[in-house]
């Protein structure tokens, strides 16, 4: 009965079932495609065909039959390939034709502006679909062409978008053609969207974050999101929902009061963290859920001093180099800059009162550090050690670090770092490496990863940790980067 079927689905009269039922029944079986409800109902427009769902028996002895026409079968699914892509191809044309007629009228009617609109939504899911589709027999299989994306000519089975099953997940990563298929200004036939290799490996995290409805409220989770971030999740893919916002967002202090006073507490949304509120965090008594830069929150007593005068009175115990000592070394080149480390913004808060403009890149370990930042009005940047830095090279006058930067790094990890550093530091600029600790015993290993730059040395000092039993060690340098000439 089968092989009947398979000649009758070749004929014209099958073309309303082949076209909408026959990929289904090749990719899952026979008895899948006769389980399918919307084949079943097309096929019974037509009484000639009859579909068999009761026994398991006749579908083991037709095998038989049916493996002497996987040949002819295999031609038929090579001219149904070559029939669709012809079609599509005549889909994407006549939309084409249509959007350029809706563009005379788009000026006059609102309405043929949203139809023109919606037709540029079905051109780019015709295009999906036509990249998936088989090239033919026109080009050899390891024949390639020099314009478009390596991606377009992966097998479908490589696709990432069949690794997940939350359909907005699949939506994102599959490549997007260009409309009107044209390059855009980059360059580029479609746009890649990425997202990070290690979302693969954390798939249930991810399809947890990508479940939502579209257009709505986005879920409370950017403690989900940071922690794929953390784990190398890394960049996420965008969402179509609302970002959750405070209930009852208050206008920020001006310029001239938000550098040295706590925030309002409801510019943040609390429901994550130990401490409700910023008098929690600057608090010396409170438990807080967490221990980097614990006292960063005390604006008055921990934070106004720092980088201004020197806390320790005695010079040969610190490690800590004051701001205008700094850029007396270079005197008006220092412009702009990348503060990476554990913090509320006061270095870049610091900075701004000699002209600086300083980007601060932190998470939210335990804490709205990025809130905090922003409300002070300086610029967060929401950025994990995972990832390259997005600046272009030799564009920064300055990139500072401290209380990130410890012990606890990889070494080769470090080495990765310190040449995207050196990447977007123009030639002249500084390194400023603020008070890195590490156990005695690896402070020889650690130096040498920032000697292998070859950088000017500036400052360089190595004291004890007083804390830890002389068991650590301070590290802090300014560093120049050398103009390196082409050769």
């Amino acid at each position: 009965m089968w092989v009947q079927f398979d000649s009758w689905l070749n004929a014209e009269i099958a073309a309303p079932i082949r076209n909408v039922c026959f990929q289904w029944r090749q990719n899952f079986g026979r008895k899948a495609f006769a389980m399918c409800p919307h084949c079943v109902s097309k096929v019974e427009e037509v009484p000639q065909i009859v579909i068999e769902t009761e026994s398991d028996e006749s579908d083991d002895d037709e095998t038989e039959e049916y493996e002497e026409d996987d040949d002819s079968l295999g031609e038929c699914q090579e001219g149904n390939g070559r029939e669709a892509r012809k079609n599509v191809e005549t889909i994407i044309l006549k939309i084409q034709e249509e959007m350029k007629e809706m563009k005379k009228l788009a000026d006059h009617q609102s309405s043929a502006l949203r139809y023109s609109s919606f037709l540029a939504d079905i051109l780019s899911l015709v295009k999906s679909v036509q990249a998936s589709l088989p090239q033919g027999g026109q080009q050899e299989p390891n024949e390639s062409k020099d314009e478009g994306h390596p991606l377009t000519r992966h097998r479908k089975d490589d696709d990432p978008a069949n690794y997940f099953l939350i359909e907005e997940i699949r939506k994102y990563v599959r490549i997007k053609p260009n409309r009107l298929g044209k390059q855009n200004f980059m360059g580029a036939n479609a746009t890649f969207t990425s997202i990070g290799h290690s979302c693969f490996s954390m798939k249930s995290d991810l399809e947890e974050y990508m479940d939502y409805d579209v257009g709505d409220i986005c879920k409370d989770d950017w403690k989900l999101a940071q922690k794929l971030m953390v784990h190398g999740c890394d960049p996420l893919p965008r969402r179509r929902c609302f970002s959750r916002a405070p209930k009852l967002y208050y206008k920020p202090f001006p310029i001239t009061e938000s550098m040295w006073k706590l925030p309002d507490d409801r510019n943040v949304r609390w429901s994550q963290y130990r401490c409700k509120n910023f008098a929690c965090l600057a608090s010396n008594t409170s438990v807080k859920g967490f221990f980097k830069c614990a006292d960063c929150f005390n604006l008055v007593d921990h934070e106004m001093p720092r980088w201004i005068k020197v806390e320790s009175s005695d010079l040969n115990t610190t490690s800590d180099f004051l701001i205008p000592e700094v850029l007396n070394i270079k005197p008006g080149e220092i412009r702009i800059g990348l503060d990476f480390s554990v913090g509320t913004g006061t270095f870049a808060a610091r900075m701004r009162e000699f002209n600086v403009t300083i980007i601060s890149a932190t998470i939210n370990l335990g804490a709205p550090f990025s809130e905090m930042i922003a409300l002070r009005g300086l610029i967060p940047l929401y950025l994990t050690i995972n990832q390259r830095l997005p600046f272009f090279d030799n564009t920064l006058d300055l990139v500072h670090t401290t209380r990130f930067l410890d012990g606890w790094i990889d070494f080769m990890l470090l080495d990765f770092i310190l040449y995207d550093w050196d990447r977007v530091l123009r030639p002249g600029g500084i390194l400023w490496i603020d008070s890195f600790f590490c156990l005695k015993e690896d402070l020889d290993d650690y130096l040498e990863a920032f000697k292998i730059l070859r950088y000017k040395k500036h400052k360089w000092v190595v004291v004890p940790k007083l804390d830890k039993d002389d068991r650590e060690l301070f590290f802090s340098a300014i560093l120049e980067k050398p103009p390196r000439p082409f050769r």
